[in-house]
């Protein structure tokens, strides 16, 4: 059995079958804070869309090939025209 929570009731738990499944959509990795400017982080979320990625992808892609790992490639960026002011 796996512990949920506990109810309002003195001395009462709540159990559920430990044979839950992972949760749909749970990333597998885990969110990272980081501070950016709010119009750069909107204006990279618009820039990939366009490209059809997302800025998660382009940090990942970004991270790995700044870290130099095998295989890594820098990021394409939008061309002029579609960048956000």
């Amino acid at each position: 059995m796996v512990h949920m929570h506990r109810n309002s009731g003195p001395g009462k738990t709540a159990y559920a079958a430990g044979t839950l499944s992972r949760v749909p959509n749970q990333p597998k990795t885990p969110n990272r804070a980081v501070r950016v400017d709010g119009q750069v982080w909107e204006d990279a979320g618009q820039a990939s869309a366009a490209m059809g990625t997302d800025r998660t992808k382009l940090i990942n892609q970004f991270l790995r090939w700044y870290l130099r790992r095998p295989g890594a490639k820098l990021p394409e960026r939008p061309p002029e025209d579609r960048r956000p002011a």
